[in-house]
C-alpha cells in the first residue's frame, strides 16, 4: 500500500506540474496540433488552420461566439453555474439537448483533451478550465477558442473558416458572416455557413443581431 501511494503521488505530482507548464507554454505558443485535429488527420481529412490574433479579427466573431456560446463569459471564471443549471433543467424537460459548457470549458477540452471521454474527461476538463481561467485570461482564451474550434470538417477556427466559406479573411466580417460560422460551432461536421439553410441560417442571423446586443451591453468588455 505504501508503494501504491507513493506511486500514486508521483504520479500526481508530474501530472500536476506538466499541465502547468503544458498551459504556461500555450500562453504565449499557438497550439500546433489537437487531438481533434490529429483524428481528421488519421481520417484523411485533412486539416485547415490559419492562425490569427485575436487584435487582427474582425471584434464581431468573438462577439457573435459570445452570444451564440457563453453570454456570461466576461464575468464567470471558467464555469457559469447559472447556465448548467438551466440547460439542466432544458434537458430534463426533453427535445433538443442544450449544453451547459463555457466557451472556457470548450477551449480546455478542444486544446488539452479529446472530445468524448464522459466523466473522467469532464474531470480533467475542468482541472484545465481552471488552470488556463489563472495563467491564460479572458483574451488568451478567446484568442484560443477562436483558432482551434471546428469550423467544419477539417477546418479549424474563424480565419480558416472565413477563407472556406467567405473567401476572405476573418480580419473583416459581416456581422451575418460571424453569425454563420458561430453557428457552425455546436455541430461543425454537420454544419456548413456557406449558402446555409434551416438552423443555420436562422441560428447564424439571429447570432448576427446578437452581436449587436453584446457590443451594445459591453458584454466583450474582457476583450477590449
Amino acid at each position: 500500500m505504501r508503494r501504491l501511494f507513493r506511486w500514486l503521488f508521483r504520479a500526481t505530482f508530474i501530472f500536476v506540474i506538466g499541465s502547468v507548464l503544458w498551459v504556461a507554454i500555450y500562453r504565449v505558443v499557438p497550439p500546433p496540433l489537437t487531438f481533434t485535429m490529429l483524428g481528421d488527420v488519421i481520417a484523411g481529412n485533412g486539416v485547415a488552420k490559419d492562425w490569427m490574433s485575436l487584435s487582427d479579427m474582425d471584434p464581431d466573431m468573438a462577439r457573435a461566439a459570445i452570444a451564440g456560446e457563453d453570454s456570461r463569459f466576461c464575468v464567470h471564471h471558467g464555469f457559469d453555474w447559472r447556465g448548467i443549471a438551466s440547460a439542466a433543467e432544458h434537458n430534463a424537460k426533453g427535445g433538443r439537448i442544450r449544453g451547459g459548457s463555457t466557451i472556457s470549458q470548450q477551449t480546455a477540452k478542444n486544446v488539452f483533451l479529446f472530445q468524448r471521454g464522459g466523466y473522467v474527461r469532464k474531470a480533467f476538463e475542468a482541472w484545465f478550465t481552471l488552470l488556463i481561467e489563472t495563467i491564460w485570461g479572458k483574451r488568451r482564451i478567446m484568442e484560443v477558442y477562436l483558432n482551434v474550434a471546428e469550423t467544419g470538417i477539417g477546418t479549424y477556427g474563424a480565419n480558416a473558416a472565413a477563407q472556406r466559406y467567405f473567401g476572405h479573411d476573418a480580419s473583416h466580417l459581416t456581422t451575418t458572416e460571424a453569425g454563420r460560422i458561430a453557428a457552425v460551432l455546436p455541430l461543425p461536421k454537420k454544419r456548413a455557413a456557406v449558402d446555409p439553410h434551416g438552423f443555420v441560417r436562422s441560428h447564424g442571423n439571429r447570432l448576427a443581431r446578437y452581436a449587436g446586443v453584446v457590443r451594445r451591453a459591453g458584454l466583450d468588455g474582457c476583450l477590449r
